[in-house]
């Protein structure tokens, strides 16, 4: 199993906003890519959340072949999204991990 790994910090000011849009929204068109056979989000805790709280997002691909359908086909347009609708209100950082 392939785990695609999302790490964000959002901005205090569109937390709520970003979390239903992220439920709603962004997961189920990232899922209807039929790259990643199911997902989960954890809220990461022990953080100082003054400026912002963070997210790790996993998405599990059954093969390499999956992800990299994802990343060459659908990742930008998924990306660019997130960037339109909150504009300089999150930071984000991808990790690909392989289970062992």
């Amino acid at each position: 199993m392939i785990v695609y790994n999302v790490t964000v910090k959002i901005d205090l000011s569109v937390h709520d906003l970003w979390l239903k849009w992220m439920q709603q929204e962004h997961i189920p068109r990232v899922l209807e890519t039929e790259c990643f056979v199911q997902h989960k989000m954890y809220r990461i805790l022990e953080e100082d959340t003054r400026d912002g709280i963070s997210y790790a997002i996993q998405y599990f691909a059954e093969d390499l072949s999956k992800y990299f359908d994802y990343k060459e086909n659908h990742a930008a347009r998924l990306q660019k999204e997130g960037l339109d609708v909150f504009p300089g209100k999150f930071q984000a950082f991808r990790t690909l991990l392989k289970e062992v």
